[in-house]
């Protein structure tokens, strides 16, 4: 499911919580109509066509007037050119703007480079008081928009390519995570469309007698730092799987819960400084930069080997 399906099966519960408050808003980029949420409240959506900065400045505007808005746009223009808007307008004067962000990562692929979203967790983690959060599936999707609309500060739903996981259903913490399979080897912290590739390399390492932890990091900020402090000490060997730059995202953030706990060995899978100028199928390319099972199975199994 790409992320755009994701974001338009998030509106289905946008349209509910529509129905439960009078101040629920939708501000677009130029998407045409929203499903649900359009046919029944067409006078609270907003199309304000392409441009990224007024669509922040719109939906923070609105937030100060005691609406509670949520965006939808492609990740990376919303988070590259609103950067300033999502900073002063909706973090540093605390309006309650929503991002609903889909074709994060690599989905957008076909598109080219200008059109991944790569660097998002890793900007938006430097904003005070910005919440980030990373869904593994649609229906996990569902749940946080439910839980950052509740929040009483801005947030962004980071939404790249995202099935159904199987027999799934664990409650939504903003700041948790949800430990999916367990193993004493090797932990794989993954988050977003990379969590089932990760629980696809669990059962590859699990037939090479490799015992993985998997945990699914669906909040990026806050981070659920007792679960990473959890695998460093008990396991000790840690690998990061995200599609994002391996700077500043989830590797990022789990490497400084290493380095201030001072245990724990660190691989990070995600996509290396480079570019991805290949033209292909978004499959293709995951593998192409290692983001696919057999690629956090390669590192993880490289991990564990280094003390054989």
């Amino acid at each position: 499911m790409s992320g755009y399906a994701a974001a338009m099966s998030s509106a289905e519960v946008l349209a509910d919580l529509a129905a439960e408050n009078g101040d629920v808003v939708l501000v677009t980029q130029d998407f045409g109509p929203i499903g649900t949420f359009t046919r029944r409240f067409p006078e609270r959506h907003f199309d304000v066509g392409i441009s990224e900065q007024n669509l922040v400045g719109v939906a923070a505007g609105l937030a100060h007037a005691g609406k509670l808005p949520f965006v939808l746009a492609m990740a990376p223009f919303v988070s590259m050119r609103s950067f300033e808007q999502i900073r002063d307008d909706c973090a540093y004067n605390r309006n309650r703007v929503k991002i609903l962000a889909p074709f994060a990562g690599l989905e957008a692929g076909a598109w080219g480079a200008t059109h991944h979203a790569l660097e998002d967790i890793a900007l938006l983690r430097t904003i005070p008081g910005m919440t980030i959060v990373s869904p593994a599936d649609r229906d996990e999707a569902a749940r946080a928009v439910r839980a950052v609309a509740a929040l009483d500060g801005p947030a962004y739903v980071r939404l790249g390519s995202l099935g159904r996981l199987q027999d799934y259903g664990a409650a939504f913490h903003l700041g948790g995570s949800s430990r999916m399979r367990e193993g004493t080897d090797v932990a794989i912290l993954a988050t977003g469309g990379c969590v089932a590739a990760a629980l696809a390399a669990h059962a590859a390492l699990a037939a090479d007698g490799i015992a993985a932890r998997v945990i699914n990091v669906y909040s990026l900020k806050p981070l659920d730092r007792a679960a990473i402090e959890g695998a460093a000490r008990e396991i000790g060997r840690l690998v990061t799987a995200e599609e994002h730059f391996i700077a500043g995202g989830l590797g990022g953030a789990v490497a400084e819960v290493l380095a201030e706990l001072g245990v724990g060995r660190l691989r990070r899978v995600g996509v290396h400084d480079v570019f991805c100028t290949e033209v292909a199928p978004y499959p293709d390319l995951l593998r192409i930069h290692g983001l696919d099972a057999d690629g956090i199975a390669r590192v993880a199994r490289a991990l564990v080997a280094e003390d054989e």
